[in-house]
């Protein structure tokens, strides 16, 4: 088991490697829009970087589960996402937009590691307890700095010394990660038993896993209902700001929502409250989408604003519990599996709600909001139905070599 000092070198780890990541959405584009002079082009590149986040998912998880020496694996798949953005932001603008795809598609397979793969590193390192539930609220806040500081430092590189440095910027965090990654206190994974199931047999693994535990299943259904909605949520504060007569301030909204969501999760791991994660995640879509539903009635920007604060502090809530529920329940040797599949099914209901709304086009802002605000309560109920089953009685937690209530 590892200590603090573990906690805090893995939290240095993952914010250096998702400021990467959540920076290379503003950075592809503009590196695209500069030497190109089309943004179009940064949308496919990104489409690319972003495409085997979902598809790759069940292999990077099965290969994480299986390496024996955990630290050495992630650190080689840090270092290989590091060099993928170097390429790109030598590459765009230089060769055919072909190669360019390719390279993106190369990092993008690594991004599975990075968004859903180190989640499940606190508890490989801290046994069930206070002091993983708060590594675990510490880690939400984490991904919710990384959303804010990732674009906005990606942003202000770019208009400082240009969007192929900014990019680079990226490349030089990720590969901070990688380098951090190689310290981390991970116990070496004995050597796989003859008879050990295939790699193919455990592309499915993480599914099966989910499939098998209620809690999994019910927290799986209800974050990808509310992410179908919150992937629709940016398009829609842009639409809302305007019909409000203040374009621009879409981009205000959406920082309300991100610094509401690390404030909320930065508060879980200092009160350290003794609410069970499933009541937190229950707390968390109910109010996210209360608060929304009262951003979409705002009579003015201050009230929308604030209200969009207050649905990024119930988000906070709510990934900080996901991540619990996901340890707590998921196998120990299908973990890593269950992170990345998660992981890789909330952005695809993501990615599909963003199409959706640009699908659908300018319609009333007010009524989409109040339609995102919607998705949010059918998840609440969706998440107590999955769980409230006949004949399901109270799931216990899984603990490494051993279950407890």
């Amino acid at each position: 088991m590892s200590g603090p000092g573990g906690t805090r070198l893995y939290l240095a780890t993952a914010f250096c490697a998702r400021t990467a990541e959540e920076g290379m959405a503003v950075g592809v584009v503009m590196l695209a829009a500069q030497r190109l002079d089309s943004a179009t082009q940064g949308v496919f590149i990104l489409a690319a970087w972003m495409a085997p986040h979902v598809l790759a998912a069940p292999a990077a998880g099965a290969l994480a589960a299986r390496a024996r020496r955990p630290g050495v694996f992630y650190a080689v798949a840090l270092a290989g996402f590091a060099a993928a953005i170097a390429a790109l932001a030598v590459s765009v603008g230089r060769l055919p937009l072909p190669a360019v795809l390719l390279i993106a598609a190369a990092g993008g397979c690594c991004g599975p590691v990075v968004s859903g793969g180190l989640s499940s590193l606190p508890a490989l390192m801290l046994g069930p307890g206070p002091e993983r539930e708060r590594a675990y609220a510490l880690d939400a806040s984490v991904y919710n700095a990384a959303g804010v500081v990732g674009p906005a430092a990606a942003g202000s590189a770019a208009a400082a010394a240009g969007s192929g440095t900014a990019v680079a910027a990226l490349a030089v965090a990720a590969a901070c990660a990688a380098a951090l990654a190689c310290a981390l206190p991970l116990p070496p994974r004995p050597a796989a038993r003859p008879g050990t199931s295939p790699v193919r047999g455990d592309l499915l693994a993480g599914l099966v896993a989910v499939r098998g535990s209620r809690e999994l299943r019910a927290i799986t259904a209800a974050t990808c209902l509310a992410f179908l909605g919150l992937g629709a949520l940016t398009t829609t504060a842009v639409q809302l700001a305007d019909s409000q007569g203040r374009p621009g301030a879409g981009g205000w909204l959406m920082t309300a929502f991100a610094a509401g969501a690390l404030a909320g999760s930065l508060a879980l791991a200092r009160l350290r409250p003794a609410a069970a994660p499933q009541r937190l995640a229950m707390s968390g879509l109910a109010g996210t989408g209360l608060a929304l539903a009262a951003a979409a009635l705002a009579p003015g920007p201050l009230v929308c604003a604030t209200a969009f604060a207050a649905a990024g502090v119930f988000d906070g809530l709510l990934l900080t519990a996901t991540l619990r529920l996901r340890a707590d329940h998921a196998p120990p040797h299908r973990r890593t599996q269950v992170f990345t599949i998660g992981a890789g099914l909330k952005i695809s209901a993501a990615a599909l709600g963003a199409a959706l709304a640009g699908w659908a086009g300018s319609g009333s802002a007010t009524g989409d909001l109040a339609a995102i605000a919607a998705l949010q309560l059918m998840a609440v109920a969706a998440y107590a139905g999955i769980r409230r089953r006949p004949g399901s009685g109270t799931e216990p937690v899984v603990a490494d070599g051993s279950v407890s209530r």
